[in-house]
């Protein structure tokens, strides 16, 4: 078992029981797969917007669907999913992770209703296919700018430049 991992019925419990632990919530989702200094900025970045800092992890699954193989590069993700979890949750920002399936965060956000939605700034609120459900329970919005412009591809990519 992983300390922060949690399940959506057992996260939903934990705030209902005790709202004033939880509250602000911050949420936020991706891959996370080769964790590297723009996730944990952006992590730290999330986190100051509230009190706590929920990830919704994409599953290997999921992964695999938003970011089919690509001729030359290796599947994703790289790193499987429970050794993502284990990363995050060790991360001094997150309070607690949920791994999940979709390729949206859409049902973990109609779960949870975090006060504040976060993503990169690489988005925008009309992208995000999340926006229409937070908007709809009153959340809000915010995009974080991108501090260090790195990824996992082009960390992939410059592993694999002869």
């Amino acid at each position: 078992m992983i300390p922060g991992l949690y399940t959506i019925s057992t996260l939903v419990e934990a705030i209902a029981a005790h709202p004033e632990q939880w509250r602000p919530l911050v949420f936020t989702n991706g891959c996370f797969d080769l964790l590297h200094v723009g996730h944990v900025r952006y992590l730290q970045t999330a986190k100051s917007l509230g009190q706590t800092l929920v990830v919704g992890l994409n599953s290997d699954r999921s992964v695999q669907t938003i970011k089919p193989v690509q001729p030359g590069m290796p599947a994703r993700p790289i790193i499987p999913e429970i050794q993502r979890a284990e990363v995050l949750c060790a991360l001094q920002p997150v309070d607690g992770v949920i791994i999940f399936n979709e390729p949206t965060a859409i049902t973990l956000l109609e779960a949870l209703k975090p006060d504040i939605y976060v993503k990169g700034g690489d988005w925008t609120v009309e992208s995000l296919p999340e926006a229409p459900t937070v908007q709809g329970y009153g959340g809000r919005i915010e995009l974080c700018q991108i501090e260090v412009p790195t990824s996992t591809t082009g960390i992939i990519l410059s592993i694999l430049k002869p």
